[in-house]
């Protein structure tokens, strides 16, 4: 591969951009901190003055990550309002986008096996992208009588599950599997049934 090179003073992000591509080639273990190194245009010795080990390098690539979700969740959210169906069906079509946009940090947040907790700023992030949603959940379910209503988190956790499973399966070219649908359509479909189980929306005629 091709060395990146840097700027002085930006070393710690050519390493994570040099990461990012490699766990998007090759997933989070199939790099080494020396293959990250060469990438970026320096010696292997000069990644541990900024990263303690490989993992390390992954958390931080899933805390930009998390800070970028967080931030495109919360712009979908906004979009949507004062319609709370409009507003919670965007933050699902984000989760979408944001997959695809940004594969590498995808990666490294939900499949690198990096604990969200690994660091208090890795969990503030994650937190702050899982609240956008589940606030939305909250606001849609506000419809529902509460002796009926599934608690937010419940039912944010159902879209997350949905949207992540659509990503897996049918948005990243996962070998020998072909999507029947496009992948929006899936998940648009698919919270359409969800949605319509709660009797949040109408069924069709």
């Amino acid at each position: 591969m091709p060395k990146r090179g840097y700027h002085h003073g930006n070393l710690r992000q050519a390493l994570v951009d040099a990461a990012l591509e490699l766990i998007e080639l090759r997933g989070p273990t199939g790099f080494t901190l020396s293959e990250a190194a060469k990438q970026a245009g320096v010696t292997p010795a000069a990644v541990y003055r900024h990263f303690e080990g490989r993992e390390d390098l992954i958390a931080e690539a899933a805390l930009q990550g998390y800070e970028m979700f967080a931030d495109l969740m919360d712009y979908a959210y906004q979009s949507g309002q004062p319609s709370a169906l409009a507003a919670f069906e965007a933050t699902g079509r984000a989760y979408l986008a944001f997959a695809r946009k940004h594969p590498g940090h995808y990666i490294s947040m939900f499949e690198s096996g990096i604990s969200i907790n690994r660091t208090p700023e890795l969990a503030a992030a994650a937190n702050r992208a899982n609240g956008v949603l589940e606030k939305a959940a909250a606001d849609l379910s506000q419809h529902i009588p509460a002796d009926k209503r599934p608690p937010a988190s419940m039912f944010s956790a159902h879209i997350w599950a949905m949207s992540h499973g659509v990503v897996e399966l049918f948005a990243r070219n996962s070998p020998g599997r072909a999507s029947p649908f496009p992948p929006e359509d899936l998940l648009e479909s698919g919270i359409g049934i969800y949605l319509r189980g709660l009797g949040l929306v109408a069924p069709d005629r």
